[in-house]
């Protein structure tokens, strides 16, 4: 998503303030850029829920003979009779 976003820059000036970010008594400012750019790339679960972003399973779940809706020949063999009158008396 990000090459198809246009944000290659933005994930390199991220990975390069982590590694800034990561030395022993580095800036809470620093860190709080950090936190920035993780929420505006979606790597934070904030930056996921802002982006629209979902991760997914690696192969689509088929779904289970209980969810799959039973076959029919045509559309009248859903229709069901009922008889008596339409008023329910």
């Amino acid at each position: 998503m990000w090459e198809k976003m246009g944000q290659l820059y933005e994930v390199a000036m991220c990975v390069r303030m982590l590694a800034r970010a990561e030395q022993p008594k580095s800036s809470i400012e620093l860190q709080k850029v950090v936190r920035q750019y993780f929420d505006s790339l979606g790597l934070s679960t904030q930056g996921m829920l802002r982006n629209r972003w979902r991760l997914s399973d690696a192969a689509p779940a088929e779904p289970s003979k209980a969810q799959k809706a039973p076959l029919r020949r045509s559309a009248r063999s859903r229709l069901t009779v009922i008889s008596g009158d339409a008023s329910g008396e």
